[in-house]
C-alpha cells in the first residue's frame, strides 16, 4: 500500500482556523473521498505544532493499494475538481501557503 501527502504548510488568517477547517469539511473532503481507487482518505488539521517547525494547518493523505491505483485517483474527476477549488481555500483562509506532495511505501503494525 502506499499513501499520498499533500501538506498545506503555511499561516491560517488569524481567527479563521475553525471557518477553514468547516470549510474544507464540507467542500474538499467530499471531492477527496471520491478519488477514484482511494482505499482510506484521512484529513487532518493542525493542533499542536513544534516550535521551530514549519506550521501545517492541514494534511490530506490518501491510501492506495499500488501505484497504478494512485494513478487512477490522480486522474478522476474529483481530483480535478477538488484542485480547482484550492485557489478559493487559499484567498479566503491563508496568508501565506505552500503545498507538498510525498508519496510513502506505507506499513502498519497492531499489538
Amino acid at each position: 500500500m502506499i499513501t499520498r501527502y499533500a501538506i498545506f504548510g503555511g499561516q491560517v488568517k488569524p481567527g479563521m482556523e475553525a471557518a477553514m477547517r468547516e470549510w474544507v469539511s464540507e467542500n474538499l473532503t467530499p471531492l477527496w473521498r471520491k478519488f477514484a481507487c482511494a482505499g482510506e482518505v484521512r484529513v487532518l488539521f493542525g493542533v499542536e505544532q513544534d516550535a521551530t517547525g514549519p506550521n501545517i494547518p492541514l494534511i490530506l493523505a490518501v491510501t492506495y493499494a499500488d501505484q497504478e491505483a494512485m494513478e487512477n485517483g490522480l486522474s478522476s474527476a474529483a481530483r480535478y475538481e477538488a484542485r480547482d477549488l484550492l485557489p478559493e481555500l487559499y484567498e479566503r483562509f491563508f496568508d501565506k501557503v505552500e503545498l507538498w506532495h510525498y508519496v510513502m511505501d506505507r506499513e502498519q503494525y497492531f499489538d
